[in-house]
């Protein structure tokens, strides 16, 4: 089976394209890397070429209120050529929760990603993720200095790269779900104690203090962010994972 993995070259993209090899398919990432653009359509005829599924990874480069545009124009763009191509699925990883969050226009912007998919001509499936273990450190970023970090007690449930990147590659080679498949981590954490639990595993001094108006997660309340019953739960946890 031959996969064209937009974003290919990117921390799920690469994994994805990885595991689908060693799974014996012709996985092609495709980036701007390699020349690819979906904001203006570049290169996107010669990517679709003889593939049977396209996944798409690719994410806005910004979180504020441009991302709703970005989706809109990558997502037309990608469906048009796909289609056109006689692509037969077409795959996004998204995000679990995302309509519990409307405060966030980022989420509002995966929202609309995938009423788009949804809506489009190329049979479909979707991947919703909760937050990756490696956004931790992102989110710690945002609100630190050098003696406290501030953080909202959002409760979450991450999950290893790694899991999401196989979670998407299972349903790349499967028949589209024409709907949507839910994953998430095993553990459920208040967003301030995950902190100081990296903080702790890394020998980092400094204090985490709880602010339930600090950063992006802020915007999210009670089990918003948590897997839905239905979801696949992985296995990997935060500590293997710091571990590593």
């Amino acid at each position: 089976m031959k996969i064209a993995v937009i974003g290919g070259t990117g921390l799920i993209g690469s994994q994805v394209v990885k595991i689908l090899a060693a799974g014996g398919h012709e996985a092609v990432p495709h980036s701007p890397s390699t020349g690819l653009d979906l904001i203006s359509g570049k290169g996107l005829p010669e990517a679709m070429a003889g593939a049977d599924v396209v996944v798409n990874l690719t994410n806005s480069p910004t979180f504020d209120e441009a991302s709703p545009a970005f989706f809109q124009t990558t997502m037309d763009n990608l469906l048009g050529a796909a289609n056109a191509a006689g692509v037969g699925h077409a795959v996004i990883l998204s995000i679990v929760g995302a309509e519990k969050v409307p405060d966030l226009v980022y989420y509002r912007a995966k929202v609309l990603q995938e009423e788009i998919l949804k809506a489009g001509p190329v049979p479909y499936s979707i991947v919703r993720a909760t937050q990756f273990f490696e956004f931790v450190d992102a989110a710690m970023s945002w609100t630190s200095d050098e003696k406290t970090v501030r953080l909202p007690a959002t409760l979450v449930q991450p999950m290893a790269s790694a899991d999401v990147a196989r979670a998407v590659a299972d349903v790349a080679v499967g028949a589209p779900l024409r709907g949507t498949r839910n994953v998430g981590g095993p553990e459920v954490f208040p967003l301030d104690e995950l902190g100081r639990i990296t903080l702790a595993a890394r020998g980092d001094q400094r204090a985490v203090v709880t602010d339930d108006s600090a950063g992006l997660f802020a915007a999210a309340s009670g089990n918003a962010l948590l897997a839905e019953a239905d979801a696949v739960i992985f296995k990997t946890t935060y500590r293997e994972f710091l571990a590593r």
